[in-house]
């Protein structure tokens, strides 16, 4: 499934785009072919990173088949999510319905579209605390029977992620997203551009400002919200500080998890905005691409709440590895040794790009070592 969202999303967005501009909606036609494109090159720069990603993508399921009440948080916040969205599309129905300028009409359902965003990265946000923190007390504690473990893990971590961890993650889910998506966007330009002095340095400087963004604003940080009950911010530093001190920051740089299940949720989304468009282009063509993009953005949601569960179970097993290598050796010994080996030359790989990089500039100002 993942193999087979990684390589739709470039042809389903060509298409889709050729679509558009079939119909003479030149603007989405544009948007959607450079989406192709960006997906296209994304995709081609770290080709290389996919079977360590899958691999640990692969270990986080497994996880979770030994943890099935995790799955059906996820199904209950989707169902919250589907009673929030039968209210909060009458306010769409009407906007779109209304007699007011069209103009008018896309700004707010901008609005509309924004607040829904902002509920669902909510929602997928409890869900990854609560998972994080059922994740990491069965690495803890040595599995899920073992006699050391809290009663009632799931309800406790329920608990703390509505209650006192509420306020850290509504303010973290304003941020989370769209740094990841920059932070990717950049590291990959930085592959495609490597060989070119000139825009590596314009990268570069782009690439420093993301990192300090993500020192401050990470996803890593829910898990630490989970296991600490600190605030979002100093969970957020506390990971990152965590990830430099061990290393386990270029392991996490190298990993594209992440990447391969938004795009996951994004080929979900774009099925149901095609679904819906259709069915509105049937009815009344002038109301087809309001339709079908605010699907698009519905059927993102609601993927997004059914995978967060799978981003969950890889945040904390990097975590947990990072706090004490052994949690992961004792769960799963020969996950542990193709982690430690990646690792290994992730760390050599950064250490000699670090050095090439410092001999290129010297010799571009005229020294040498």
């Amino acid at each position: 499934m993942m193999k087979f969202s990684i390589h739709s999303v470039t042809t389903y967005l060509a298409l889709v785009s050729v679509f558009c501009f079939w119909i003479g909606e030149i603007f989405w036609g544009i948007t959607c072919a450079i989406g192709a494109v960006l997906q296209f090159l994304y995709v081609l720069s770290v080709m290389d990173r996919f079977p360590f990603s899958m691999l640990v993508l692969r270990k986080a399921v497994k996880m979770l088949w030994e943890l099935p009440e995790a799955a059906k948080v996820s199904y209950g916040f989707v169902v919250v999510m589907l009673m929030w969205m039968v209210l909060w599309s009458f306010g769409v129905s009407g906007v779109v319905a209304s007699g007011i300028a069209d103009g008018a009409r896309w700004w707010l359902l901008v609005i509309f579209s924004v607040s829904l965003f902002w509920t669902g990265a909510v929602f997928c946000n409890v869900v990854h605390v609560i998972v994080a923190g059922l994740v990491t007390l069965v690495l803890i504690h040595g599995g899920k029977a073992s006699p050391t473990m809290p009663p009632k893990p799931l309800l406790r971590s329920f608990k703390y992620s509505v209650t006192t961890s509420l306020g850290s993650v509504c303010y973290g889910s304003l941020f989370t997203a769209a740094i990841r998506t920059m932070r990717w966007g950049v590291r990959a330009m930085r592959s495609l551009i490597e060989h070119n002095e000139c825009l590596l340095c314009c990268v570069n400087f782009l690439f420093n400002v993301v990192e300090t963004l993500v020192r401050f604003f990470n996803k890593y940080a829910y898990v630490q919200v989970a296991i600490t009950g600190k605030s979002f911010n100093h969970s957020a530093c506390d990971a990152w500080e965590l990830f430099q001190s061990t290393g386990i920051e270029a392991l996490v740089a190298y990993d594209c998890s992440g990447a391969i299940l938004l795009m996951t949720v994004i080929l979900g989304g774009l099925l149901t905005g095609t679904c819906a468009g259709t069915w509105a282009w049937l009815r009344n063509k002038d109301e087809a691409v309001m339709i079908g993009s605010t699907a698009v953005l519905m059927g993102m949601v609601l993927v997004g709440l059914t995978v967060v569960i799978i981003e969950s179970a890889v945040t904390s097993l990097y975590i947990c590895y990072a706090m004490d290598p052994s949690l992961i050796n004792q769960w799963d010994s020969e996950f542990y040794k193709e982690v430690r080996e990646v690792l290994h030359q992730r760390l050599q790989h950064r250490s000699g790009h670090d050095i090439s990089s410092h001999h290129g500039v010297l010799t571009s100002m005229g020294l040498s070592i």
